[in-house]
């Protein structure tokens, strides 16, 4: 893969990252549906672990699912194309005075019709003094 296809797949995944991160996605059992993997699992930032089931249905409820509500504050994204199809996203999100460290792998579907978060991982950053 060339480079510039591998910069278009980093940003097709940063694309994805970020509409999943709007309220009306996130309120939307559908349009998550099409952004998460069927393999998805997720480590939050509280520790606990989650499928792709239990994301779905709590979604609309997490910080960030009211369009009235605090909104995820994204910065420092990068990616890198671990193979062709599979892009590794870095950045960091502040939201209701919560900082966090991310990472998101995103996966191709096989039919071509988008990318899904197969996996993702948020660490909390103490407040600094």
């Amino acid at each position: 893969m060339g480079e510039s296809g591998a910069a278009d797949e980093v940003a097709q995944a940063v694309a994805a990252e970020l509409r999943l991160m709007e309220p009306s996605v996130r309120s939307s059992r559908a349009q998550a549906r099409e952004l998460l993997d069927p393999d998805f699992v997720e480590v939050g930032a509280s520790g606990r672990r989650w499928t792709y089931e239990e994301m779905l249905a709590a979604l609309p409820e997490l910080p960030g699912g009211a369009e009235d509500g605090p909104r995820y504050e994204p910065s420092a994204m990068a990616g890198t194309v671990l193979a062709p199809g599979l892009v590794h996203l870095t950045y960091e999100t502040r939201i209701d005075g919560l900082h966090a460290r991310r990472s998101s792998l995103w996966r191709r579907h096989p039919d071509g019709s988008g990318w899904r978060m197969y996996y993702h991982q948020a660490t909390p950053v103490p407040p600094q003094p």
